[in-house]
C-alpha cells in the first residue's frame, strides 16, 4: 500500500488518525458526560422531591397531588387503578426510570410501599432533543476536526518532507563521474544538512576508490600489452622456422593463442576502464562474420580430441560499430565456455539479425542457475580445465557499455544457446 511504502503518506495518516480519534474521543467522552449529568442531576432530584413529598403526605393525607408541566406527581394505591398514570410506568419498581411512551421520553421517580405507591414523573423529551442535537454537533465537530487534521498533515508533510525529498532529486542529478555532490551548502544544518554533508564525505571515498581501481586497471592493462606483444612475435619467430616437430608447433600455436586472447582481454579491459572515465573512443565498423571466423580457428585447439565439430554459420554480414578486440572478447567467451561445457556433438556459431547465436550440445544450466552464469567467478559443474568464472562478467559489462544484450537459454534437445544482440 501507497502509506507503507512513502513516508510522506504515512505522516499524512498519522495526523488524520490522531485528529479523527482525538476528536471522536472528546466528542464521546462529552456524551458521557453529559449523559451523567443528567442522570445523575434528575434523578436525584426527583428521587429527593419525591421522598419529601410523601413525608408531607403521611402528615397531612389531604395534601392534593402536585402538578407541574414538567413534572407530575401522582399518588395511588396497591390495586387501586388510576388512570392517570400508565400502565409501563405503573408497572415499574422502586427506583428512577427513563422510560419512551407515545407521549414522549420521561424520567420517572418510583416509590412503592404496602400501602401506597407514589410517582414522580419528569418530562425530558426537551432534553431528548437537545441532546440530539448535540450528537449531531459533536459528529460535524468530528468531521471538521478530521477535515483539518488532514489539510494540517499534508502542509506538515510537504514541510517536513521538502528537504528530504530536494536532497533526493539533488542526488538522483549527479553523474557518476562526479567527484564530490556538494550537497551539504545547499541545505542548513539540520538533521538533513546533516545527511546532506554525510553523503558528500561518502561520495568523496567512493570516488577515490573507484578511481584508484580504475587507473590500477588502466595501468595493469597498458603493462601487460608489451609483454603479450612479446610473446606473440616471439611466437611467431618460432613458428616462421623450418622442420618444427608436430608437438613443438602445437604447443607453440598454444602459446600464441593464450597470448591473443590474453591480449584481446587487455585491450578490452582498457578500453572499458577508458569509457567508464569518459575518455571518447572513436571506433570503425567491424565485420563480425571475420572475427568470429578467426576465433573459430583460434579455439580449435580447445578441442584436444574431443568428438567435437566447431563451426560456424552466416546468415547475413553484421557490422557493429566496436573495437575489434572487444568484440573477441565478447564472442570469444561464449564460444570458449560452449567447448568447455560439451564433451561431444557440435558448437554452431551462426550469424545473422544483427547477432551472434552460439549453440552447443552440451549439458547446459540447470534453470535456476541461468540467472546466476553472469555474475563473477560463477562456474558451472563438469568444467574440465582451469578458469576463474570472470570471462561472462566482463562481457556483462561490456554489454553494458555498448548498449548490447545477452541472454542464455537451454535448448529442448539437449545444450545451451547464448545469444550475443548488438542491437538490443
Amino acid at each position: 500500500m501507497l502509506y507503507r511504502r512513502r513516508l510522506r503518506s504515512r505522516i499524512i495518516l498519522s495526523f488524520l488518525l490522531f485528529g479523527t480519534l482525538l476528536s471522536g474521543l472528546f466528542a464521546i467522552s462529552t456524551l458521557l458526560l453529559q449523559r451523567t449529568l443528567e442522570d445523575e442531576l434528575i434523578g436525584s432530584t426527583l428521587k429527593q422531591e419525591l421522598d419529601d413529598y410523601l413525608v408531607q403526605l403521611r402528615q397531612d393525607p389531604t395534601l392534593l397531588e402536585p402538578f407541574h408541566t414538567r413534572i407530575q406527581g401522582f399518588i395511588t394505591r396497591p390495586g387501586d387503578p388510576n388512570q392517570s398514570v400508565t400502565a409501563k410506568i405503573r408497572n415499574l419498581d422502586t427506583g428512577v426510570h427513563e422510560v419512551e411512551t407515545t407521549e414522549g421520553y420521561f424520567k420517572a421517580a418510583v416509590r412503592k410501599d404496602e400501602d401506597l405507591w407514589a410517582f414522580l414523573i419528569y418530562d425530558i423529551s426537551e432534553n431528548q432533543r437537545l441532546t440530539n442535537r448535540l450528537v449531531w454537533s459533536l459528529v460535524t465537530a468530528v468531521i471538521v476536526f478530521s477535515r483539518l487534521s488532514l489539510a494540517l498533515g499534508l502542509w506538515s508533510s510537504r514541510r517536513v518532507m521538502k528537504p528530504v525529498t530536494d536532497l533526493a532529486e539533488r542526488l538522483g542529478q549527479l553523474g557518476e563521474e562526479t567527484p564530490s555532490p556538494g550537497l551539504a551548502r545547499w541545505f542548513p544544518d539540520d538533521e538533513v544538512g546533516q545527511l546532506a554533508a554525510a553523503l558528500d564525505a561518502y561520495a568523496e571515498r567512493v570516488h577515490h576508490l573507484v578511481e584508484r581501481d580504475r587507473e590500477f586497471n588502466a595501468d595493469v592493462s597498458h603493462e601487460l600489452r608489451t609483454p603479450l606483444a612479446v610473446i606473440s612475435g616471439a611466437t611467431e619467430l618460432l613458428l616462421a622456422q623450418q622442420n618444427l616437430p608436430e608437438k613443438t608447433r602445437l604447443r607453440i600455436l598454444r602459446i600464441a593463442r593464450a597470448a591473443r586472447q590474453s591480449s584481446d582481454i587487455t585491450t578490452a579491459l582498457l578500453h572499458l576502464v577508458r569509457a567508464e572515465q569518459g575518455v571518447n573512443q572513436d571506433s570503425d565498423a567491424q565485420d563480425v562474420c571475420k572475427i568470429v571466423d578467426k576465433l573459430i580457428h583460434l579455439h580449435e585447439p580447445l578441442l584436444d580430441n574431443k568428438p567435437l565439430e566447431l563451426r560456424i554459420v552466416s546468415e547475413d554480414k553484421v557490422s557493429v560499430i566496436a573495437p575489434e578486440s572487444v568484440i573477441a572478447v565478447a564472442v570469444g567467451n561464449l564460444i570458449s565456455n560452449a567447448i568447455r561445457y560439451t564433451p561431444s556433438g557440435e558448437v554452431v556459431c551462426t550469424i545473422g539479425s544483427g547477432r551472434v547465436l552460439v549453440e552447443d550440445t552440451g549439458t547446459g544450466i540447470p534453470e535456476e542457475e541461468l540467472s546466476q552464469v553472469m555474475k563473477r567467478h560463477y562456474r558451472g559443474e563438469g568444467v574440465s580445465g582451469s578458469g576463474s568464472g570472470l570471462g561472462l562478467a566482463i562481457v556483462k559489462r561490456l554489454c553494458e557499455l555498448y548498449g548490447w544484450s545477452i541472454r542464455f537459454e537451454n535448448r529442448k534437445s539437449g545444450g545451451l544457446r547464448a545469444e550475443l544482440s548488438f542491437f538490443g
